[in-house]
């Protein structure tokens, strides 16, 4: 009989080490909050009325970091549906974490933006075009979709409770909004006539979508914090979620407003720059109360020891809208008090972006922020 002989292993054999990469299972859609957050700094940077030197090349650099944010965002997601997919379909069910589906929508129409305004600059107008083109059409219809399946959602399975009622419930609903301040960009690159009047008026029936589901979804907010007091402390600045419809609607019809005489016939295009500012600066002010409001009750909050978590992002892309809509009312007012506002407001924003990243990169690395939530 033969034996085969296994070969002895040598004392001095190298081994091999496994690099052990992050759990993805509790990376969310929240995620994209870090994409739009981003993009938003480089948006609302290139329209200040200011001409501070290296200004545009830092919102180029925002830009490109936002964009590659996006690819890594998108390839975890990806990544997460794979291999987590349990996971993934809990988070659709759980009513505190499927209103950020909302977020994909509003992170690749942020990049798109950026793209138009100040990414032409690296890739050129052509591949700008293109590019921005593309993330409005995937950003849209993801957006529209959101915008109706989680609401059904809300309905049919999650069944929430007017205590439950949260500002995160805005952000499906607010994506169309952002798709039509992109559309707004689209407008002078599509051939005159048709198309350019179909694209003005389908980006101004998505802002009457977002503007209407926003104005339902407010009320059950104040209700609810009137009657069952302020929210915990970790989602307290999810108070800032609702500037975004906000300012984003006034960024919206200013943008529309501007593109309108080329789109339109009169005297449409007129009344629409009627409309940009009768309709935008109340709604600004509103912004400036809530902000007032939202920002005592998170001094309030963070004295009671607010932890960071990712809810820190809404400190970003929702006053970075308001920083929008502020530049777009000093165009077409010529008000040099709505200059100092976008200005006061960017350097807000700014500073609200160097502090989440900077903590989101302290947790990420340290593994905090990819455990299952408490």
């Amino acid at each position: 009989m033969v034996t085969a002989v296994q070969p002895r292993r040598h004392a001095t054999a190298p081994t091999h080490t496994t690099v052990r990469l992050p759990s993805l299972r509790h990376f969310g859609p929240n995620w994209y909050a870090t994409v739009m957050g981003t993009a938003i700094v480089a948006n609302a940077g290139v329209g200040l009325p200011i001409g501070l030197p290296g200004l545009r090349t830092a919102c180029i650099a925002v830009w490109a970091l936002s964009a590659a944010l996006l690819v890594v965002v998108l390839a975890a997601r990806a990544v997460h549906w794979t291999h987590h997919r349990d996971q993934a379909r809990a988070h659709l069910a759980d009513p505190a974490m499927a209103p950020f589906y909302g977020c994909l929508s509003m992170a690749l129409l942020a990049v798109g933006i950026g793209t138009l305004t100040v990414g032409q600059d690296v890739l050129g107008e052509p591949a700008a075009v293109a590019t921005a083109a593309t993330l409005f059409i995937a950003g849209t219809l993801i957006g529209l979709t959101a915008a109706a399946v989680v609401p059904y959602l809300m309905v049919v399975r999650q069944r929430a409770t007017p205590s439950a009622a949260s500002p995160v419930w805005l952000l499906p609903v607010v994506s169309p909004m952002v798709s039509a301040s992109l559309g707004a960009l689209l407008v002078p690159r599509l051939p005159a006539g048709q198309w350019r009047e179909g694209m003005l008026l389908a980006s101004y029936a998505m802002f009457a979508v977002s503007l209407l589901a926003t104005l339902i979804i407010l009320p059950m907010l104040l209700s609810r914090l009137i009657h069952h007091g302020p929210l915990p402390l970790a989602l307290t600045p999810t108070l800032f979620l609702v500037l975004g419809p906000l300012g984003q609607s006034t960024t919206a019809v200013n943008k529309l407003a501007d593109v309108a005489p080329g789109a339109i016939q009169a005297p449409y295009a007129a009344e629409l720059g009627t409309f940009a500012v009768v309709y935008g600066v109340p709604v600004l002010g509103f912004a400036l109360l809530w902000l007032l409001l939202a920002g005592a009750m998170v001094v309030r909050a963070a004295r009671e020891g607010m932890p960071f978590s990712m809810t820190w992002w809404a400190f970003t892309f929702p006053v970075g809208t308001c920083v929008t809509g502020a530049e777009g009312l000093a165009h077409h007012t010529g008000r040099v008090a709505f200059d100092w506002l976008a200005v006061g407001l960017y350097a807000f924003l700014v500073a609200a972006w160097a502090v989440a990243g900077l903590r989101t990169l302290r947790g990420l690395f340290s593994g905090g922020l990819l455990t299952a939530p408490k």
